[in-house]
């Protein structure tokens, strides 16, 4: 034992450098995490700051004129039915279906 402690001459061993390692990474993660974590509330509050008081409410979706058509309740039916069966993802359906009660 004596002499192997010698021979690597005081440097620590493979255990001690992997735990070093260990510390050095842990230390930038939780910092690297942070900084991110202060920049996006910084960003955030500078936002919030931009925005003027008096800035008009968003417009609201336009109503439907009176009632569907035939030709749109078929549409809808088709999609609902493409949905089901798989054809259309949630996204697409919910595009098309969207497209489709704004015209």
């Amino acid at each position: 034992m004596l002499g192997r402690r010698l021979a690597r001459g005081g440097r620590p061993g493979i255990v001690g450098v992997a735990a070093r390692t260990a510390v050095v990474a842990g230390t930038a993660t939780a910092v690297s995490g942070r900084v991110a974590r202060h920049q996006a509330e910084k960003a955030a509050a500078q936002q919030v700051v931009e925005q003027p008081e008096y800035a008009p409410a968003p417009a609201a979706a336009p109503a439907a004129a009176g009632g569907m058509t035939d030709e749109t309740l078929d549409a809808l039916e088709r999609l609902g039915k493409l949905h089901e069966q798989g054809v259309l993802t949630d996204t697409e359906f919910a595009v098309q279906k969207d497209r489709l009660l704004r015209s």
